[in-house]
Order: structure tokens, then C-alpha cells, then sequence
């Protein structure tokens, strides 16, 4: 990468000294270290402003925002020193290792594409560590040569899929198989799913074929209708055995008397939720009251059955959340409260925690008020149910304009929400049909409806109230943060969204407002989509933290969870604190749990991601399950993600994603450009960029690993797909201008296309 263009100084009088953002956006786009000379050059600085600029850096380096290299220089924290420890993860579509800092505490850590080893060396396998020279190639992505092998390539479990003598393992990342030797099968059949751990030496006979490895788990056939499921768990390490004393204490919970809990079992509260629901911890009421609304969300008093530091509250914290996947559920806590005495089931008296609150007719909030109650659910509704209501003007059974009066009380907090400048990505989920064994019957994006919007609407308004109330009371919350995007995420997502003519105001001003207005800017494009998902990807990750930062993307001063404690730990947290900050019971917070409560958010948040990742994960397994009989077919695409291996693309039909590897490509030479997002090929002038319709040929779906490969018809004769040229061809002579990257696409011999991605 080139060093940042010189700034030259002003005629007759220094420049000024550079503010802390700019000193910092250079030292991110410096390739490597940076010293005094460099940043007084480029900022045009004399020796009278030498100690000024030493005190500047000094406090960089003091708050963590710079690193120190040597005595006399830095580099931004955010960037990777010239020499580092690295680990290897994974592989590249083209085979080639991919590894990350072993130590790093940014946000997001840098990938690192390994060159080749030299010859005579073993190649990196996943779990290799290696000191290696680092060299920046563009945005938090670098290229890495190893210099000195510093650790075993061996890891802890290898999960896999055991077929002709070998371990063929399901992370996509790992190409490696592992050979099982005589005697060490433990019994495992042919397309049995199993858990095996290296024999020793391992790591030293990579030279010689294939590692050794003994199969210590079996876990069911690959055929099997939650062999999916159960990788999941497995690939992740989801707890899904509840101990038995857990069971246990769930087995002996019991109905919750009245006592001296208020009396709402004659309000018409009513849960609304999916059709293959199985839980329902929330209910709604609402209804005129003056020229606004009164809102009741009554919630499932789980606190009552889950005391802090019980066995059962020990396994909730330990699992954090409960996990969904096609075929069943994971459940934070035993099916005898989950769907049992915690579910708020139609016709049965249920405990609650509940808020009452009070909207004007514009849907600003005037008053809430929280208590703990015995209610009984009226109806047990699901949105679709409640939608067709709303749509034929009827009332789903219940009492005469009950759906409407919901219905109102949405369309005044919607207003309020639209007033307020939310982030609203309306991307669809999507929903895997599968029948009795196991098999897909489909995939198709889940309808979002605005009984779903209902819902949500109510849900936000109640978590706000929680939060509102904990402040109000003194007493610690565990909220729901959500920071704004990172400068760097903000700098790929504005120069993404450039290249479609539409402009971003400066990262600290930004609000979700203004990225509502390229929602609707695009909504009627083709890749309105494309712009959803690229703005997601650009979000900073929301977290559980007992300080308060504010709710960026629902444009929220303070927020917390409140309203799903069967499936949530924070949500019990909150019910917790509210108990013990309004007198509501002795089963409130303790001032233990309020000692670790930092400690809790952490982990919390990561069992939160591990549960995203596996439910995401299954969908891609079950996606490519079903693409695997449709091998050969041709779909409509679009452009998901530019690399320099090649192109990611997305289906149309059900939002299938998968590679278009370099090799897939038409013959040519390539150039990548990273800041545009797209590859120009130089001989045939094709180019290919973010959001591009294109048509492609699914040439492989391997449902062990989730993973699909596709063949790129634009530029192939034997297609029949036209050829879409545009942008300008790289410059006569194979040089790449500044900010391209030059690599060559060819197909090898015999045959058969195999990625492959030239050095």
C-alpha cells in the first residue's frame, strides 16, 4: 500500500499542528510505522512544533489509540505491527491459509492471507502459529510471510464426518482430513458424525500424508433428520445436557398463589407469536384512553422459579440464551418451565411482571408504572392470525375491536419511532420448512408483517420503561448498548454506497436517521437488498453492559431487556432489579450479582454471538442440503462481495450465499480495487462490482461443510450469458494504477477447474 500523499506547507507561516482524528486517520493509512519526520512532512510542521507534536503522540500512545514501535515511532492501534504472532484459522476459497493476531484488542481483528512456505515445508494447517513479516495490503487485511513456526499445528477436537478410513472435517475453514487408524474408530460407522483427537506426533508427520487421529464421540449419522442441529451444537459447543439436579429443581416449580400480587386475570392480555412457537413470554393489551393510548405488556415472571446462585440460575447464566435452529431448540431453561409454568398458555393462571404505560395520541410516552401480578392469557395468537384480522376488519375471536385498538396503539408509537430517525433494515429471515425426516422442503424469506411491527413496537417501548425505571431507582441495569459504527466501517460503507451517488454525513455525526434516508433513497433499486445488508454489516455489534451508552441503531438514550427472561439471562437480570428496587418480592438482585454484573455482560454477549453464529450456520448447512439437488441449474445473482480470490454472490431466489472462486472467472488478468469493489479484467474489459446482477451455475454444494460454489456465466462463451463490460480497462502493460492489485485467472490443466490463486 502507498504511504498517504505529502501535504505541503503553507507559504510564510507553519501549518497548524494536526488535531487527534487527523493525526489518527494518518497513522491508519500509513503502511506501517510512522515517526516525527514523517508526520511533520506530511503535516508541513517545523522544528518549533516538534514538542508539541511529541506530546500529541505521547497522548495517543497513553489512551491506547496508537502503539508504540521502538523507541521513536507508532502505528495505529488498529493496524498490525510489522512482525507478529499469528494463528492460523482457516483457509482461503483457494486453499491458501488465513490467520489472525494471537493477541489483539481492537474491535475486529485483522485477516492475514499467508504466503506459500517455502519449499521443503510443510504447509500451514488450522491451529499452526507462526511469527510472520505483515504487510499491509488494504483496509484491515494484510499479507503475511512466515519467519519462524512457533507452536503445534495440533488442535484440542477435530469434528468431522467419518467416511472411508479418513475424518472429513465440517469447518469449511479446515481442508485437512485426518486418517484414523486401525483400532482407533471407536466403533464408528460410515457417514457417522464424530468427534476425534489427535494421536500424538500429530503435528510432526504432516509430511507424510494426512494427520492421525482417534475417534473419541459418535454422534449420530449425517442422514439423520437433526444431523444438523446436532453439528451445530457440537461446532460451537452449545450446552444442551441440563445437569440433573437442574431438571430436577424444574420439576418440582409449582403454580404461583395470588398472595399479594395484583389481579389481572380479568384483563384481556393475549400473546402473539410465530405459529411453531412453543414458549410465549410476552402478552399485550391496549386501549383508548382520552385522545392517546394505555398499553399493558405483562411478561413471564421467570424470577419467581430461578433464585440467584440456584443450580437452575447457574446453568441459565452458563447458557446465556436459549438457541434456535430449523428442527428444535436449545432452551436456556428446562421444558417444565420453558413451555411449562414460565409459558403464559391461554385459560391458565401464570405470575408476571408487567408495565403499565400511558402514550399521547402522537405516541410520545406520559407515564408508566411496573408491578407484579397473576394474569391469565386470553388467546394464544399468531401473527399471521392477527395480520388476516386486521386485513378483513375482524377480531380473531376475541373481544369486539380488540385488534383494532392494538392496531392503534402501533400506529402512535410507529409515529414516534418515525419522528425519532430509527435504523430500520427490513431484511428478510429466511425460513426452512423441513419434514418429518429431516429433509428441506424449503426455503423462502419469511414475510415481515405488521403484526410482527406490532409486536416490536410494544416490546422497545417496555425495555425503555425498564431502563427509565432502574435509573430512576439508583440501581444498576444491565442495558442494551449499541455504539455507532467504527471510522472504519464508515469509510468502507460510505465509499460503497459513492459508487450508487449517494453520500454519508462524517462518522461523528452521523445518525440512524440519515441512514434511514438511503433506505428509502434505494428502496426501489435492485440492490435495496444489497444496501440493507451492506449498511448491517456496517454496524458496530450490540452488547449486554451495566454502562450506559445509549442504543445507536433504535436511536435510544437507554435501553435494556426486558421482555423474554425464558430465553434471555439479561432479561431475569432486569426483572431482578426491578423487584428489588420496587419492593416487589425477596427473590430480587443480589449485591453479589451486582459485583459481577460487568463480568456477566461479557459473557452474556458472547453466548449471545455463539448462539447467532450456530442458528446462521445451520441455515447454511440446510441452504446448501437443498442446493445439493440442484447441482448444474443456473439462478439469477447478484454481487454480495468483491475479494481478491474472487466473487461472492447471492441468490435471488432464496438468499443462498456462496464463492465464485478466481478460477471460475473467464481467463484474464484481473485487478482488484478495493476502495471501488470491483475486478476489471484487462483483455476481455468485464467488470465486475458490488450489487451487480449477474447469472451463475451452481458447480458444488457441500452440505458437511455449508458451503457453495459457483461458476460465473458473463464472459463464457459456452453460456450464453452476455458479456457486461464497463469501467476502464487497467493501463497497457499490466501495470495496476494506484490502489489495484493485479491477479491472474487461469484454468489449470486436466481438466477439471481448481481454485487457484497465482503469488
Amino acid at each position: 500500500m502507498a504511504a498517504p500523499p505529502e501535504r505541503p506547507a503553507v507559504e510564510g507561516a507553519p501549518n497548524p499542528l494536526p488535531t487527534r482524528e487527523a493525526l489518527l486517520a494518518f497513522l491508519r493509512a500509513a503502511p506501517g510505522r510512522v515517526g516525527k519526520t514523517e508526520i511533520s512532512r506530511h503535516f508541513g510542521l517545523t522544528s518549533d512544533q516538534r514538542p508539541a507534536l511529541r506530546a500529541l503522540m505521547a497522548e495517543l500512545r497513553d489512551e491506547g489509540s496508537a502503539a508504540a514501535v521502538g523507541r521513536r515511532t507508532l502505528r495505529h492501534s488498529a493496524t498490525l505491527p510489522d512482525m507478529a504472532a499469528l494463528e492460523v484459522t482457516g483457509t482461503d476459497p483457494d486453499g491458501d491459509p488465513i490467520a489472525r493476531p494471537i493477541t489483539w484488542e481492537g474491535s475486529e481483528k485483522p485477516v492475514v492471507y499467508m504466503r506459500p512456505e517455502r519449499t521443503g515445508q510443510p504447509a500451514l494447517a488450522p491451529g499452526d502459529r507462526v511469527l510472520a513479516r505483515i504487510t499491509r495490503i488494504g483496509g484491515n487485511k494484510y499479507e503475511g510471510r512466515t519467519f519462524k513456526r512457533i507452536g503445534t499445528g495440533s488442535p484440542s477436537r477435530v469434528l468431522g464426518v467419518y467416511s472411508k478410513g479418513l475424518v472429513e472435517p465440517v469447518d469449511r475453514r479446515s481442508r485437512a482430513s485426518w486418517v484414523i487408524p486401525a483400532g482407533e474408530a471407536n466403533g464408528a460407522e460410515e457417514g457417522e458424525l464424530v468427534q476425534a483427537e489427535p494421536l500424538p506426533g500429530a503435528g510432526r508427520e504432516r509430511l507424510m500424508g494426512p494427520r492421525a487421529a482417534r475417534i473419541v464421540e459418535r454422534l449420530g449419522r449425517m442422514d439423520d433428520a437433526r444431523a444438523v442441529s446436532r453439528l451445530c451444537i457440537a461446532a460451537h459447543e452449545i450446552p444442551d445436557e441440563f445437569p440433573g439436579e437442574v431438571t430436577q429443581a424444574a420439576a418440582r416449580a409449582a403454580a404461583i398463589p395470588l398472595g399479594a400480587r395484583d389481579d389481572l386475570r380479568d384483563v384481556p392480555l393475549v400473546t402473539i407469536d410465530g405459529e411453531d412457537a412453543r414458549d410465549y413470554d410476552d402478552a399485550v393489551f391496549a386501549e383508548p384512553e382520552g385522545d392517546g393510548w394505555r398499553v399493558l405488556v405483562a411478561i413471564a415472571d421467570v424470577a419467581h422459579y430461578v433464585r440467584p446462585n440456584a443450580p437452575l440460575d447457574r446453568e441459565a447464566r452458563h447458557r446465556g440464551n436459549s438457541v434456535y435452529f430449523p428442527d428444535h431448540v436449545v432452551p436456556m431453561l428446562p421444558e417444565a418451565l420453558s413451555n411449562g409454568w414460565c409459558s403464559l398458555k391461554p385459560g391458565e393462571d401464570r405470575g408476571c411482571l408487567y408495565v403499565e404505560m400511558r402514550f399521547d395520541g402522537a405516541g410520545t410516552k406520559t407515564g408508566h408504572r411496573f408491578g407484579r401480578a397473576l394474569m391469565r392469557s386470553a388467546a394464544r395468537l399468531t401473527y399471521e392470525t392477527v395480520q388476516a384480522a386486521r386485513d378483513a376488519g375482524e377480531d380473531a375471536g376475541l373481544a369486539e375491536g380488540q385488534v383494532a385498538r392494538l392496531y392503534g396503539a402501533f400506529g402512535a408509537l410507529l409515529a414516534a419511532r418515525l419522528r425519532r430517525g430509527t435504523l430500520d433494515l427490513d431484511l428478510p429471515e429466511r425460513r426452512v420448512v423441513l419434514d418429518a425426516a429431516g429433509k428441506v422442503l424449503s426455503i423462502a424469506p419469511r414475510p415481515r408483517l405488521d403484526s410482527h411491527r406490532l409486536i416490536e413496537e410494544f416490546m422497545v417501548a417496555a425495555n425503555v420503561c425498564a431502563a427509565e425505571e432502574l435509573e430512576r431507582l439508583h440501581l444498576p441495569c444491565m442495558y442494551r448498548v449499541h455504539d455507532r459504527p467504527s471510522d472504519e466501517k464508515m469509510e468502507n460503507l460510505r465509499g460503497f454506497l459513492s459508487g450508487l451517488g449517494i453520500s454519508l454525513p462524517a462518522s461523528n455525526v452521523v445518525r440512524p436517521r440519515d441512514f434511514a434516508g438511503v433506505l428509502e433513497a434505494v428502496k426501489d433499486r435492485p440492490e435495496s437488498r444489497l444496501v440493507s445488508e451492506t449498511i448491517l454489516r456496517g454496524q458496530s455489534q450490540a452488547e449486554y453492559a451495566p454502562e450506559n451508552i445509549g442504543h445507536f441503531g433504535l436511536a435510544l438514550p437507554r435501553y435494556a431487556h426486558f421482555t423474554s427472561p425464558i430465553r434471555r439471562y439479561a432479561d431475569l437480570l432486569v426483572h431482578r432489579a426491578l423487584i428489588r428496587g420496587l419492593g416487589l418480592g425477596e427473590d430480587g438482585m443480589t449485591d453479589g450479582e451486582v459485583a459481577v454484573l460487568a463480568e456477566t455482560g461479557e459473557h452474556i454477549t458472547k453466548t449471545e454471538r455463539r448462539a447467532a453464529l450456530a442458528e446462521r450456520d445451520a441455515v447454511d448447512r440446510y441452504l446448501a442440503a437443498y442446493m445439493a439437488d440442484h447441482v448444474g441449474a443456473t439462478f439469477p445473482a447478484r454481487v454480495s462481495g468483491v475479494t481478491r480470490f474472487g466473487l461472492f454472490v447471492t441468490l435471488e431466489e432464496n438468499g443462498a450465499n456462496g464463492i465464485v472462486p478466481m478460477a471460475a472467472l473467464p481467463d484474464d488478468q484481473w485487478f482488484h480495487e478495493e476502495a471501488a469493489m470491483r475486478l476489471i479484467g484487462r483483455r476481455t474489459g468485464l467488470t465486475f462490482t458490488l450489487g451487480q446482477e449477474v447469472e451463475v451455475r451452481l458447480a458444488e454444494a457441500v452440505p458437511r461443510t455449508g458451503s457453495l460454489s459457483f461458476q460465473l456465466l458473463q464472459g463464457d462463451p459456452r453460456s450464453g450469458a452476455a458479456p457486461r463490460p464497463g469501467g476502464s480497462p487497467p493501463r497497457a502493460g499490466g501495470t495496476p494504477p494506484r490502489g489495484r492489485q493485479k491477479i491472474t485467472a487461469r484454468k489449470p490443466k486436466g481438466g477439471r477447474d481448481a481454485p487457484k490463486r497465482p503469488r
